[in-house]
């Protein structure tokens, strides 16, 4: 296993260990029985849902594997560290693109639980990295492949503020 720190907040980590239980309670369970089944058909030289099974059941356990690995090397994000004076893992920013002039309000968090279309975006990503320990009122360079892109953070928003954004 990998010696990788994954910061994730404590909501996360329950989600992940939820899904991770699933996957060993109900999924894996559920493709060994498809396999029993294939095998049933016949020859499994020449059975596609055995194939399709035994395929299904590498991506489970390489799925099963990752989340372990997530879990074991879990950093809780300690929620007392918030502060509405610098950008850190947990805070939640509001932005503006420089170019197009678009506001936009995003969580930064640990890597396995970004979800950009959804608000929220890992600390390594270019915006996460460019923004943490930023201040309100910054502006920062991000790198991509289309260029330079300028955004100015307009606020650091207080954790009570979150679900209303």
């Amino acid at each position: 296993m990998s010696e990788k720190r994954n910061i994730m907040t404590a909501d996360g980590k329950k989600k992940l260990q939820e899904r991770l239980d699933n996957y060993l309670r109900v999924k894996r369970p559920e493709i060994s029985e498809r396999i029993a089944q294939a095998r049933d058909f016949g020859d499994i030289s020449e059975n596609s849902e055995y194939d399709e099974a035994k395929r299904e059941q590498v991506e489970i356990e390489g799925e099963i594997r990752e989340m372990q690995e997530q879990l074991a090397n879990a950093e809780i994000i300690d929620e007392r560290e918030f502060s509405l004076n610098e950008v850190r893992v947990g805070s939640r920013i509001k932005i503006l693109d420089m170019e197009t002039h678009e506001e936009m309000v995003f969580s930064i968090i640990g890597s396995s639980e970004a979800d950009p279309f959804n608000g929220s975006i890992s600390n390594v990503s270019p915006l996460g990295m460019a923004v943490l320990q930023r201040k309100k009122g910054d502006i920062v360079k991000v790198n991509t492949n289309d260029g330079v892109l300028k955004y100015k953070i307009l606020d650091i928003l207080p954790r009570e503020k979150q679900a209303e954004v």
